[in-house]
C-alpha cells in the first residue's frame, strides 16, 4: 500500500501532467479544432450525466436587445441569494436605504421547489470583439448568463412549471423595486452590450406633477383623463389592430413648461424616460436597433425636433420667398458660417423616412405601452407627415401664462390663493406674453425678508415692464415691416423699369437691324441695275 508521500507525489505528477497536455493542447491545436473536440466531448458528457443544464443569456444571440427573462431571473434569485450564496454583490439603491445583495459572478445557490432541489449558476465569459473604430483593433469584453443545474427525471415539471414560476416572481418582484430611470443614447461604439449598452442611466427624481404645472386645470384634467384611458388600453389597442403606443406633440414657445409636461407625465404614469439624440445617431438602422432595446412602461423623448435634424418641411410662401430674396447676403454668410461648423464633424444620416418607419412602421409594434413625445418651439417648421393623426395623436400647446395659470404658480411659490392685485395681474397677463418660466422666477423669493406681498407688486412691475417692451417692440417691427414693403416696392418697380428699358433697347436694336437690311437689299437692286446696263451697251 501507498504512503503518504507517494501519494502526493503521485497526485503532484498527474496535476503537472494535465497542466503540461492542456497547455499543449490550448496553445497548438487550431481553434476551429477544439470547438470540434469539445462539441463531441459535450455530448459524450451528456449520454452518461444524470443533469440537465438551461443557459438564460443576458442578451439576444443578436446582441440586439435585453433579455427580460434573465432581468426576471436575477431579480427571482435576489431574494436567495443573501442568506445562501457564499460571495455577494453590493448594490445602491435610491428608493431603499439599505444595500441591495445579489450573486456575484461564478457563484451559485441552490433553490426548492415542490421538494426538488436546483442549482443556479452565476457565470461570465471573456470574449474578443472587433472594434468599429479606426485600424479595426480589437478588445475584450463580458457576456454574462445563468444556468439552471436539474436531475434529467424532473425535466416535466422544471419546465413546464418551475421555470415559469420563477419568471413569474421576478417580473413581480421587479415592479415592487422598480427604480424609474432617465436614459439618454450613447454613441454607436460603446454599443457592446457586455458594457454600457446603448442607453445609458441615471435614477430619475425630477419633482413635477400635475398638480405643481402652470396649466389650465380644466386641459391638465383633459390629459390626464387621456393617459389613463391609454394605460388601461391594452386589449383595446389589440382588438382595433393597432400597437400600444400614443403619440404627443407639445409645441410653443420657450419656457411654457414642456420639459415639465413630460416629467409630470412620467411621474403620473410611472414611466422611465429615454432622451433620445437623433444628432448622435449615425443612420436610420441604428436608430431602429436604439428604440428596439427600450422597454415597455416608458416615455420615448425627441426634444426641439425642428433643431435635431433636418426634418422640416419645405413649403414657403411667396412672402417668405420675397424676404428670402432680401436677405440673400445674410443667407448666404450663415450658411458658409454653418459649413465651417460642419466641417470635420461626423453628421447624422436618419431622414425623415428613417424615423417615420422606426416610430409609426413594422418596427414600432416590437414592444407595447409606449409613449412617443416630440417638442417643438416652431411647430410649423415641421414636416405635416411627422405630426399628422396617427403619429402625434394629442397635440397639446403649451401657451404663455395666463390668469388660471398664475393662480396654480402663486400657489406653489407663495402659498396663497388670493391677493388684492389679482384683478391687475388678470388684466395684464391677458394683454401680455409672459412665459410660465418668466413668472416663476419673479415669484420666488429672493431673500428671507421678502413675503408674497413683495413678489406679487413684483411681478405687476415686472409684467408692466414687459408690456411696454412688447408694445416697442411691435412698433419696431412694423417700422421694420413698413421698410421692408416699400424695398420691396422699389425693387419691384426697378424691375419693372429695367425690363420696360430692355423691351426698349430690343425693338430699338431690331428697328436699327431691320433697316440696314432694307439699306443691304436697296445697295443690291442697284447694283443688279448698273450691271443690266452695262450688258445692254455691249
Amino acid at each position: 500500500m501507498l504512503d503518504t508521500a507517494a501519494i502526493w507525489g503521485l497526485t503532484g505528477t498527474t496535476v503537472t501532467s494535465f497542466m503540461f497536455i492542456w497547455a499543449i493542447y490550448s496553445q497548438y491545436v487550431p481553434r476551429h479544432l477544439r470547438s470540434y473536440i469539445e462539441k463531441y466531448a459535450y455530448r459524450m458528457l451528456g449520454w452518461v450525466s444524470l443533469y440537465v443544464h438551461i443557459k438564460f443569456t443576458e442578451y439576444t444571440d443578436e446582441g440586439l436587445k435585453r433579455s427580460a427573462n434573465y432581468d426576471a431571473i436575477r431579480n427571482y434569485l435576489s431574494t436567495n441569494s443573501a442568506t445562501r450564496a457564499l460571495r455577494l454583490k453590493a448594490d445602491e439603491s435610491k428608493n431603499s436605504k439599505a444595500l441591495v445583495l445579489s450573486m456575484d459572478d461564478h457563484e451559485e445557490v441552490e433553490d426548492v421547489f415542490d421538494g426538488v432541489k436546483v442549482k443556479w449558476y452565476s457565470n461570465v465569459r471573456e470574449i474578443q470583439t472587433q472594434s468599429s473604430g479606426y485600424g479595426g483593433q480589437s478588445s475584450s469584453g463580458e457576456r454574462r448568463f445563468f444556468t439552471l443545474t436539474f436531475h434529467k427525471r424532473h425535466r416535466g415539471m422544471i419546465i413546464e412549471s418551475y421555470i415559469a414560476h420563477v419568471l413569474r416572481e421576478g417580473r413581480e418582484i421587479g415592479l415592487r423595486n422598480r427604480e424609474r430611470k432617465l436614459f439618454t443614447n450613447n454613441s454607436s461604439s460603446e454599443w457592446y452590450p457586455w458594457r454600457s449598452g446603448k442607453w445609458s442611466n441615471v435614477p430619475f427624481h425630477h419633482p413635477a406633477t400635475f398638480e405643481t404645472l402652470a396649466m389650465d386645470p380644466e386641459k391638465k384634467e383633459g390629459i390626464k383623463k387621456d393617459l389613463v384611458k391609454f394605460s388601461k388600453s391594452k386589449d383595446y389597442y389589440k382588438k382595433v389592430g393597432k400597437p400600444w403606443k400614443r403619440g404627443y406633440l407639445l409645441f410653443g414657445p420657450p419656457g411654457t413648461g414642456k420639459s415639465t409636461m413630460i416629467s409630470a407625465i412620467a411621474n403620473f404614469l410611472e414611466y422611465d424616460v429615454y432622451d433620445l439624440e437623433l444628432t448622435t445617431v449615425k443612420d436610420n438602422s441604428e436608430l431602429k436597433k436604439l428604440l428596439l432595446d427600450t422597454k415597455g412602461k416608458s416615455i420615448i423623448v425627441i426634444e426641439d425636433i425642428d433643431c435635431s435634424l433636418d426634418l422640416t418641411g419645405q413649403r414657403k410662401s411667396k412672402k417668405e420667398e420675397d424676404d428670402e430674396e432680401e436677405d440673400e447676403e445674410e443667407k448666404k454668410k450663415e450658411a458658409e458660417k454653418m459649413k465651417k461648423k460642419m466641417e470635420g464633424e461626423k453628421r447624422s444620416k436618419v431622414t425623415l423616412s428613417g424615423l417615420l418607419n422606426s416610430i409609426d412602421g413594422l418596427w414600432s409594434a416590437c414592444s407595447d405601452e409606449k409613449i412617443i413625445i416630440f417638442t417643438t418651439n416652431f411647430v410649423d417648421k415641421l414636416d405635416p407627415a411627422l405630426i399628422r393623426r396617427g403619429r402625434m395623436d394629442n397635440h397639446i400647446e403649451m401657451s404663455y401664462c395666463r390668469f388660471e395659470a398664475f393662480k396654480v404658480l402663486a400657489k406653489n411659490y407663495l402659498e396663497i390663493e388670493w391677493h388684492e392685485l389679482y384683478g391687475e395681474i388678470e388684466r395684464l397677463l391677458e394683454e401680455t406674453d409672459v412665459s410660465p418660466a418668466d413668472v416663476a422666477e419673479t415669484l420666488m423669493p429672493k431673500s428671507d425678508e421678502e413675503d408674497a406681498d413683495v413678489c406679487i407688486r413684483r411681478l405687476v412691475k415686472t409684467v408692466e415692464e414687459e408690456k411696454e417692451k412688447a408694445k416697442k417692440l411691435a412698433e419696431e417691427e412694423e417700422k421694420s415691416e413698413a421698410e421692408r414693403e416699400e424695398r420691396r416696392r422699389k425693387r419691384k418697380e426697378e424691375a419693372v423699369e429695367k425690363k420696360k428699358k430692355k423691351e426698349e433697347e430690343d425693338k430699338k436694336k431690331k428697328t436699327e437691324e431691320e433697316e440696314e437690311m432694307k439699306e443691304k437689299d436697296k445697295g443690291l437692286e442697284v447694283n443688279g441695275d448698273l450691271h443690266e446696263s452695262s450688258n445692254g451697251t455691249n
